[in-house]
């Protein structure tokens, strides 16, 4: 592909095969804010050269399970006329980190439940952690309240019982 000037406006297309992302999604992105493109005289919408880093960006949080709002929510603190600094990088990764940190807790509290599941033999739903008797998790909220109740990584990294 050619070389970008720092201050061409890239059509559409051109934006779409650079970041492997499809058209659709890039006028949806525009349409909630994560990305922002100019109109040229005849309406095509034209994308400043940092929207490329800025769908980079989208796609590292995406990569990692983040929904849009939570990206939106940190593209937020980023002004949209550029692609974030290396500092504005530093600090979005260690927060999108400790997320990452907090999902695999959560996963490795599940594997465990459903190892022992298959693993205690005991074919009962009274003593099984990912049953809800009664319905006695209702009090907590809707959802699958213990299985997300996954134990918190500790400091070495190991998981609270």
């Amino acid at each position: 592909m050619p070389r970008i000037a720092p201050d061409e406006l890239l059509a559409i297309g051109f934006v779409a095969r650079r970041s492997g992302t499809r058209v659709s999604a890039l006028r949806y992105y525009e349409e909630r804010g994560l990305i922002r493109a100019v109109r040229s005289e005849i309406g095509r919408r034209l994308f400043p050269r940092h929207t490329l880093r800025r769908l980079a960006v989208i796609a590292a949080g995406q990569r990692i399970g983040l929904s849009l709002e939570q990206i939106s929510s940190t593209l937020s603190g980023v002004p949209a006329d550029r692609a974030p600094t290396q500092r504005e990088w530093t600090r979005i990764s260690a927060d999108w980190a400790r997320l990452v940190a907090a999902r695999i807790a959560e996963l490795q509290a599940l594997q465990n439940d459903l190892e022992g599941c298959i693993g205690c033999g005991c074919l009962s739903l009274g003593r099984c952690t990912l049953f809800n008797p009664s319905d006695a998790a209702a009090s907590e909220g809707p959802g699958s309240r213990w299985v997300r109740s996954a134990s918190a990584p500790t400091s070495t990294g190991q998981t609270k019982p």
